[in-house]
């Protein structure tokens, strides 16, 4: 899956939080949220003069930067959970995001992880179908 792909399949599927996400869906997306973020945080410094450095500073405005998260947010829940499920885990394990052990080590480790081959509890590999679609279309 190239970006463009990866990109289509995340608004696609923007509230789908069944099935499996490929390694390549999800650090695709991953890149378009920092280039989103970067773009937009100059956008803002540009046009409403909003510092770029302080990004959490709650008394500037950031309005390019909060529409761009809110439009994202879902999709992102929802990539992240089937990125989970190829690994073959709930998307439950999101909220050890909010524990320190959490974003240091295990969520990060299934994340780069590959994904389990073939079929598992939540649905077919992705690259196996991604191969499917390639051969039919051949």
């Amino acid at each position: 899956m190239n970006f463009p792909q990866a990109i289509a399949s995340g608004f696609t599927n923007y509230a789908t939080f069944s099935g499996r996400a490929a390694r390549s869906e999800y650090w695709y997306w991953a890149l378009l949220l920092v280039i989103g973020r970067i773009s937009t945080q100059i956008l803002d410094a540009v046009i409403f003069h909003a510092p770029v450095t302080s990004y959490l500073d709650l008394h500037n405005a950031h309005p390019l930067n909060s529409i761009f998260s809110l439009i994202v947010l879902l999709p992102t829940f929802a990539i992240s959970v089937r990125r989970l499920h190829d690994v073959d885990r709930s998307g439950w394990w999101l909220l050890m995001y909010f524990t320190i052990i959490g974003i240091i080590y295990p969520l990060f480790v299934w994340k780069c992880s590959k994904g389990t081959a073939g079929e598992n509890r939540f649905g077919l590999d992705p690259l196996e179908m991604d191969a499917r679609v390639a051969n039919v279309f051949s």
